[in-house]
């Protein structure tokens, strides 16, 4: 399938009108994503979900740094991606039999404000439903609709979008927290992020280049791992709250913890998320060759999180049950200074 002969999807019912192939984005409005405007897409956490329940289960952010889960959006600027992680969860559209690039395929970027309000608008539209249910709290369900907090990192690299300063200001002149987590290959655009998240996560997906490669599967390993490298050294100077996130795999990319350590070394971020791969959505295909057995148990991920802490000087600072992930301070002062206190 030629990229130029593709059928892009037609508006859905909200007027969005997305740059995405017709088949692809039929899948994905299946599996629950709205999409904002030509490139931006919100889809409900399951965390969101049932933390609509005072009873239900909230976030690993919510126990680490005090998000609500139940008042936080979880969205992309950008559907596409420049990797193919073996262990990613969403839909790899290659995968699908589509030659499709997003970059390629925009003449233009939408409007930070335009998107913001979009999201805010699809977040409720989604969560209308779920009033009135026996297990959800009126007060939450009521708070939900007044979102604080933006998860960038539902699917694709964020970074992508070119006004991410304009949109992070948006969010933030709302009073929304910004949660970017970005697949650390986009060195231009983070030289140029100048207004910051307040928080950036940075997928930290292999401990040296050839495991990078297996995990990641780029088209050109060796430019790929050295802006990885690259993109750490700078992401190590940002002055806003960083965090590396590990998604560990056995059998894969669960080992060389001295390798992690040397990357914690170079990047120096605030905290280290340590979890558990999980197998589902995408990371079940055939053709990335994982496993149910493949995804560790606690015990496996405590010790491995230990492991890195040793090695780097980190501590170990709390454990999220439900989500298998560990979280490692850089210092003590940054484990007492976790919990953020938000605008709204």
């Amino acid at each position: 399938m030629q990229e130029e002969k593709q059928i892009y999807a037609e508006a859905d019912d909200t007027g969005a009108a997305p740059n995405v192939p017709e088949g692809l984005a039929a899948t994905m409005r299946k599996q629950g994503y709205h999409f904002v405007g030509r490139h931006s897409a919100t889809k409900i956490c399951n965390y969101t979900a049932s933390s609509m329940s005072e009873e239900g289960e909230s976030c690993y952010k919510h126990r680490f740094y005090g998000i609500r889960s139940w008042r936080c959006i979880q969205a992309t600027t950008a559907i596409g991606c420049n990797l193919g992680c073996s262990f990613c969860w969403r839909i790899i559209p290659e995968e699908k039999g589509y030659k499709w690039n997003e970059l390629n395929a925009l003449k233009e970027w939408d409007d930070p404000k335009e998107i913001v309000q979009g999201l805010i608008n699809e977040h409720r539209r989604i969560v209308s439903g779920y009033k009135g249910h026996e297990d959800v709290s009126l007060k939450r369900w009521e708070e939900a609709n007044d979102p604080a907090h933006v998860a960038l990192s539902l699917t694709g690299e964020p970074l992508f979008y070119p006004k991410m300063n304009q949109l992070i200001e948006e969010f933030h002149r709302n009073g929304i927290s910004t949660f970017l987590v970005t697949n650390g290959t986009m060195v231009n655009a983070i030289k140029k992020l100048t207004v910051l998240p307040t928080q950036l996560y940075v997928s930290v997906q292999a401990p040296n280049k050839e495991i990078y490669g297996k995990v990641t599967r780029p088209k050109n390993l060796s430019a790929t791992w050295d802006n990885f490298l690259e993109f750490l050294r700078i992401f190590s100077t940002i002055k806003t709250r960083r965090v590396f996130r590990l998604t560990l795999v056995k059998g894969l990319n669960m080992l060389d913890a001295e390798g992690y350590a040397d990357l914690v070394k170079i990047g120096r971020p605030d905290y280290v998320e340590v979890k558990g791969f999980a197998y589902v959505g995408g990371a079940r295909s055939e053709s990335r060759g994982l496993s149910y057995n493949q995804m560790p148990r606690k015990e496996e991920i405590l010790g491995f999180a230990k492991e890195i802490a040793e090695k780097t000087g980190y501590i170990f600072t709390d454990y999220h049950e439900h989500s298998f992930v560990a979280l490692l301070s850089a210092s003590k002062e940054a484990a007492s200074r976790r919990i953020i206190k938000f605008s709204k």
